[in-house]
């Protein structure tokens, strides 16, 4: 992904990246994805009314992998309307991404993603909801709340 300050309002105090200016590095950024235990995931309906709820998953790839039961709000969200924002839980330590989901059918990515998942959460693979779903990020944000706006970093494709 690459890097570049986020265009904000200029109350913000946002400042244009120089080099060594403190933007924080992808790799730290799918770190913390990948270490998460809660992931809040917004999405809205064809209306457009939001729905926002905590999931649990597992970042590969630079992909969030998910289940979901399919006659669930969060599912027929995504049904209409593919794109979603993820959340990690932290207001302090904020990690925001922008995903398209699809449904990921590859039976070896499928298990790959069950493994990863019974091994994260410690439960067996029967709870697992299934479709597995695939956000992968087309845009992405952090900051380190205590370093704002310094950290404050934008990722694109």
């Amino acid at each position: 992904m690459k890097q570049a300050r986020p265009q904000l309002a200029a109350s913000y105090g946002i400042q244009p990246a120089t080099e060594g200016s403190g933007l924080i590095p992808w790799a730290q950024t799918t770190d913390r994805l990948a270490t998460a235990h809660n992931y809040w995931v917004a999405t809205a309906d064809r209306d457009g009314n939001p729905h926002a709820t905590p999931i649990w998953g597992v970042w590969l790839d630079d992909t969030l992998f998910f289940g979901t039961d399919p006659n669930s709000k969060k599912a027929t969200n995504i049904e209409a309307n593919p794109r979603i924002v993820v959340h990690l839980e932290s207001g302090d330590d904020v990690v925001i991404l922008h995903c398209l989901v699809e449904t990921e059918n590859r039976p070896a990515a499928v298990s790959e993603v069950i493994d990863a998942y019974r091994a994260k959460y410690d439960m067996p693979s029967e709870f697992i909801f299934t479709p597995v779903l695939a956000a992968r990020p087309y845009a992405a944000y952090a900051w380190e709340e205590r370093n704002f706006p310094g950290t404050a970093t934008k990722y694109t494709e």
